[in-house]
């Protein structure tokens, strides 16, 4: 067996064990099993070392396997995806991180803002999981932008993690929350724009151009000048680097 070979299939370990520990652990009932016996923070602290190792397994199985000789070309969906890569990925920035600092139930140790009338305002009229929203529309455009197999196995992991974790989430919370999330659930939505179509809560633009807004476009615009420099790959269509 070859390096390139050898690395790619490091790749797919590291994504399985990363998947796995969030969809056999976190979002299932042997997470409640396990902080029953030993506590939720230190569940949390055990989780997330977990997580995080996975985590840096993966990226740097990434690093190893791209542009090896197996990262074959799995598809070109030509330079169309590119032009339309920044205005979408600037929207993912501004649900995803605007999602990150608004109090929100479905966050970490958030819950007790279930109840709390002024928690639905802003990004959370779109969608109750503006993070992993975010996160879903991130990975699913390098997927749709780089088409060697290391890319489409490396992003498409956090495209997977990122959709049915938002399932996940909502059936833990239910389970935990009851009536209050049922509530809750009600005048939102999973599926971005969904509870606002069907008439159950009201777009109010205004409530987002708030200090997390500007925060999350200050951040985009960083990310999007600094990537060429962070990660030798420009996301201008034409190849341009800022500097």
């Amino acid at each position: 067996m070859s390096y390139g070979v050898a690395d790619m299939w490091m790749l797919i370990m590291a994504a399985i064990v990363f998947l796995g520990i969030h969809f056999l652990i976190s979002g299932t009932r042997l997470r409640d099993r396990i902080t029953t016996l030993i506590g939720e923070r230190p569940y949390l602290g055990l989780f997330s070392l977990a997580s995080l190792t996975a985590i840096v397994w993966l990226a740097m199985s990434y690093n190893a396997a791209a542009g090896g000789d197996a990262d074959r070309v799995v598809h070109d969906l030509g330079p169309g995806v590119r032009y339309a890569a920044i205005p979408l990925t600037a929207f993912a920035f501004l649900l995803g991180v605007q999602g990150l600092l608004a109090p929100n139930p479905t966050s970490v140790q958030q819950e007790l803002a279930v109840a709390k009338e002024e928690t639905i305002r802003g990004v959370l009229r779109i969608t109750r999981h503006p993070f992993l929203w975010g996160v879903v529309i991130w990975s699913a455009l390098h997927v749709a932008a780089n088409g060697h197999l290391a890319s489409v196995i490396f992003f498409g992991t956090f495209l997977v993690l990122a959709f049915f974790g938002t399932f996940s989430i909502d059936r833990k919370r239910r389970r935990k929350l009851g009536p209050a999330w049922d509530a809750f659930a009600a005048e939102t939505s999973n599926i971005p724009f969904a509870a606002v179509i069907s008439g159950r809560n009201r777009l109010k633009i205004g409530e987002s151009f708030g200090w997390r807004f500007w925060a999350s476009t200050a951040i985009f615009v960083v990310a999007l000048f600094a990537h060429a420099r962070l990660f030798n790959a420009s996301p201008f269509p034409s190849g341009w680097v800022p500097f």
